[in-house]
């Protein structure tokens, strides 16, 4: 046995150690989500502008999210994939650097002026965008049932210093840009590219011991130890894992496709009424704030009233985010924060209650690969929500947009009426929906 096996070793007989790999996960994890959350914010904020001004029309002003979101879900599948099999530090590490590239990529587009360039970048930078949020997997993979959503709050509550300083960078990173004479609005993706390849070297280098293996090897350490217990039946607990991972998957989605379609149009709807470049960048970072800044005070609250009740909060707030979005006058720069705020609230409700179902419904053999299966689901309705708010706002309006977007999150509300539906007793899967 080599020297690595056998440090991987020591901890399955360590619950300590076990404990202290816990710990030191998160804070790794806590580091490299703040570049990533730099990353992904200025990129949000300014790539529905850069489409804009480069292909000088409204209607695709949507592609550039709909095309890094639609990246990020084959980047999701496959950081998954990789992660599976050789530990979150390979996959984590891959796509965070994938998705630096990308970023270069954009600055490059502009630069010569190339759309296909720029299309093909925002591809690639979806990278970075899918690994920021499977980063949020690593911080669970040690803890048990009671710590799974406080876990993966607390990855995303750190992605909020970045994703806030990011976009207010975007007016300093944009006339940093022209003194090299290079477009303005490329200049935030200079710090995407910096901000998501320093997220990966942390990742390289001090995600060690890898805690997916960790997790992996204690599982079938117990398992050995159990010799399968008295009273387990492998096919109700198939049965309540199948459900746990469909329930989990449609809260994220839904969720996904009403932030993304409103969050998309919103600095193209703002520019329209005369705001300017950094009032765009304070209602961004708002809203990104809203989106990871809650997640310590929701990770708690999923742990301790239950998975459905979040769920359903989830869509009252995103409901009221759309009505408000709808209504309020495009000038009215106080209203848009509030509505955008909302709207990254609910996202979070949704996005750490599904998050946390698909952990209760999976265990080491199969959980990496399956939730880079689910963000791919995700990255693809963001995706489709992106591309569509853009063509639904030529067609019709911001408000239309909006208020569609607040009916769709009732959805959510028969979700979770259908995961409490009494067709399979087991006390396990109450406990893990409620």
């Amino acid at each position: 046995m080599d020297k690595s096996k056998e440090i991987e070793q020591s901890y399955v007989y360590s619950l300590e150690k076990q404990k202290m790999l816990y710990k030191r996960t998160l804070l790794i994890v806590s580091i490299s989500q703040i570049f990533g959350g730099a990353g992904l914010a200025t990129g949000v904020t300014v790539g529905a502008l850069l489409a804009q001004q480069m292909l000088g029309t409204d209607a695709y002003a949507g592609l550039p999210v709909a095309l890094f979101t639609l990246g990020s879900a084959g980047a999701a599948f496959v950081v998954g994939r990789l992660s599976q099999r050789y530990g979150r530090r390979t996959g984590l590490t891959a796509g965070f650097i994938t998705g630096g590239i990308g970023a270069i990529g954009v600055v490059m587009a502009a630069l010569i002026n190339s759309i296909l360039l720029l299309f093909a970048s925002l591809l690639i930078y979806g990278a970075g965008t899918a690994t920021n949020l499977q980063a949020r997997y690593a911080g669970t993979d040690l803890a048990n049932q009671k710590q799974r959503a406080t876990a993966i709050s607390i990855a995303m509550v750190s992605t909020t210093f970045g994703a806030v300083v990011g976009p207010t960078l975007v007016e300093v990173m944009g006339n940093m840009a022209m003194m090299f004479e290079i477009p303005r609005l490329a200049g935030p993706f200079i710090l995407s590219a910096a901000a998501f390849l320093l997220a990966g070297f942390v990742h390289f280098v001090f995600l060690r011991p890898d805690p997916l293996i960790i997790a992996r090897n204690i599982e079938i350490y117990r398992n050995q130890e159990e010799n399968e217990l008295e009273g387990h039946h492998p096919q109700v607990n198939g049965i309540r894992h199948t459900r746990g991972i469909i329930v989990g998957a449609t809260i994220m989605v839904l969720t996904q496709i009403v932030m993304v379609a409103i969050m998309t149009m919103t600095p193209v709807h703002m520019k329209e009424h005369g705001h300017s470049l950094s009032d765009v960048g304070l209602v961004i970072a708002i809203h990104i704030g809203s989106m990871y800044l809650p997640s310590l005070i929701t990770g708690i609250l999923v742990d301790k009233i239950g998975r459905t009740a979040m769920t359903i909060a989830s869509g009252a707030t995103l409901l009221l985010s759309g009505l408000l979005a709808a209504i309020a006058p495009g000038d009215s720069l106080l209203l848009l924060i509030i509505a955008l705020a909302l709207l990254g609230l609910g996202w979070n409700f949704g996005l750490i209650s599904g998050t946390a179902l698909i952990v209760d419904s999976t265990d080491s053999k199969t959980r990496a690969k399956t939730q880079g299966s689910v963000d791919v689901l995700i990255a693809l309705s963001g995706a489709s929500g992106g591309a569509l708010s853009g063509m639904i706002v030529a067609h019709s309006s911001y408000a239309v947009l909006s208020f569609a977007g607040g009916l769709l999150s009732l959805l959510l509300i028969p979700v979770v009426i259908w995961s409490l539906r009494p067709k399979y007793h087991t006390n396990a899967f109450n406990k893990n929906i409620s």
